[in-house]
C-alpha cells in the first residue's frame, strides 16, 4: 500500500488544498466532477465530460493530478487514467500541457488545471505531442485523427447507459462554446465543429480495429 502524502506539506498548505478541493466539490465547474481521499487530499482525481462538438464528446474521461513534495512552488503531474487517444496525452497518460510546466506559477489552483485540461480537449496542440502518431494524424489527416480518438471514446471512455435527452445535448453544446472562447485559440478550435460522420461512415471498421487496441 502507498503511503500518504501529507505529511511532506506544511499546514498551511493542506489547509488550502482542502479549503479549494471543497469549494470544487460544492460548485464544481461545468462537466468536471471532482472526488478526493479523505485520508490523502494529495489523491486528487476528477472525471471530465467530453466536450461537445469534438472526438471526446459523450465520453467521461478519468484523470489525478500527483502533488509533489514541493507544491506549490512546482507543478503537479496530470495523469488521465481512461484510455485516451490525444496528441498530448502519453500512452502511459500522462498530459503535457504548459500550465503543467513552463507556465506554471504557485498561486494557480486546481480549477485552473482541470478547466485548462478540458480545454486541450477542445483544442490540442500537436506542436508539443506526447503521442506523436496522434500529433501527425491531427495535422496531416485530421479525419482520420478524428476518427481513432471517438473509436478510442466510444471503448473507454463513455458509460454503459447514456441519457440523449435534447437538455443535455443542449447544455453540452453550451458548455463547450463558452469554453472555447474563454481559452482556446488558434485554426485547430474551427476543425472539432463540423465533425460528426466519420464513425459513422466505418462502423464496419471498427471491429478489426478494436482487436488492435
Amino acid at each position: 500500500m502507498s503511503t500518504s502524502n501529507v505529511e511532506n506539506f506544511s499546514p498551511q498548505i493542506i489547509r488550502r488544498i482542502v479549503k479549494e478541493l471543497q469549494e470544487l466539490t460544492n460548485d464544481p465547474p461545468e462537466g468536471i466532477k471532482i472526488s478526493f481521499n479523505d485520508e490523502d487530499i494529495t489523491d486528487i482525481q476528477a472525471t471530465i465530460d467530453g466536450p461537445a462538438g469534438t472526438p471526446y464528446a459523450g465520453g467521461h474521461f478519468r484523470m489525478k493530478l500527483v502533488l509533489g513534495k514541493n507544491f506549490p512552488a512546482e507543478p503537479p503531474k496530470g495523469f488521465f487514467v481512461t484510455k485516451i487517444f490525444h496528441p498530448n496525452v502519453s500512452k502511459n497518460g500522462e498530459i503535457c500541457v504548459n500550465t503543467l510546466k513552463k507556465d506554471w506559477k504557485a498561486d494557480l489552483g486546481i480549477k485552473h488545471i482541470l478547466l485548462t485540461v478540458k480545454c486541450l480537449l477542445i483544442v490540442p496542440n500537436p506542436e508539443s505531442a506526447l503521442n506523436e502518431e496522434a500529433g501527425k494524424l491531427l495535422q496531416e489527416k485530421y479525419d482520420d485523427y478524428s476518427q481513432r480518438a471517438k473509436m478510442y471514446t466510444e471503448i473507454h471512455a463513455k458509460p454503459l447507459r447514456q441519457s440523449n435527452s435534447p437538455d443535455n445535448v443542449s447544455a453540452s453544446t453550451s458548455t463547450s462554446s463558452s469554453l472555447t472562447e474563454k481559452c482556446c485559440e488558434g485554426p485547430m478550435a474551427k476543425k472539432h465543429a463540423g465533425d460528426k460522420k466519420l464513425i459513422e461512415k466505418k462502423k464496419k471498421d471498427k471491429k478489426k480495429t478494436l482487436k488492435r487496441l
